[in-house]
């Protein structure tokens, strides 16, 4: 892939910053859709594949482009997943709800809660990346879990990216809107690591 190196005239910025700012303006995008949350796993989805297009191809992106492809691949299935999606994440706080509660042995159900919570966004973040995902859910989040057992250390980069987002998010809360768009590149780099 060919890339510029050397700004156009009148260009404020050279076009090494251009991916950055795609990268942002999906996450924005994302963000957005994600909002109804049962459209979380395609919006994310989208986001990894708009941005694998957008390394790969060196095509710019805009968020007009990222909701046509949301749009074009919206289906059942991918509402299905967001339902799942709304159904682990209300199993997980209700059980952080009940450890908090002075549930017995919540000194060690604490931190297991935490390890598979941790694991699982891991697994879904790496599904949303995966190609399959824009077919079938079941065959994505089947071999992204295979993938994060069989290669450990390429799992490493979604929860790295995961907490970078979420202290962003944290110490400036409206970062929480453009971190989808980092975690979408993220995870499409550790798919391409692969």
């Amino acid at each position: 892939m060919a890339t510029a190196t050397k700004r156009e005239p009148g260009e404020l910025f050279g076009p090494r910053f251009a991916l950055f700012a795609d990268v942002l303006a999906v996450g924005l995008a994302t963000a957005a859709a994600s909002l109804p949350l049962l459209t979380a796993p395609a919006a994310m989805s989208t986001a990894c594949a708009v941005l694998d297009r957008r390394v790969r191809q060196d095509t710019p992106t805009t968020a007009g482009g990222y909701l046509r492809a949301l749009r074009d691949r919206l289906r059942t299935g991918d509402l299905l997943a967001g339902a799942g999606l709304l159904a682990g994440g209300a199993l997980l706080l209700f059980n952080a709800a009940a450890a908090g509660a002075g549930l017995p042995g919540a000194v060690v159900f604490r931190p297991v809660l935490l390890i598979a919570g941790g694991l699982l966004a891991v697994v879904l973040l790496r599904a949303c990346a995966r190609p399959e995902s824009a077919t079938s859910w079941r065959v994505a989040l089947r071999s992204a879990a295979y993938d994060s057992v069989r290669g450990p250390r390429a799992s490493g980069v979604p929860p790295l990216a995961e907490a970078t987002a979420a202290v962003c998010a944290w110490a400036y809360p409206p970062l929480a809107f453009l971190v989808p768009g980092p975690l979408a590149l993220a995870a499409r780099a550790t798919e391409h690591h692969l």
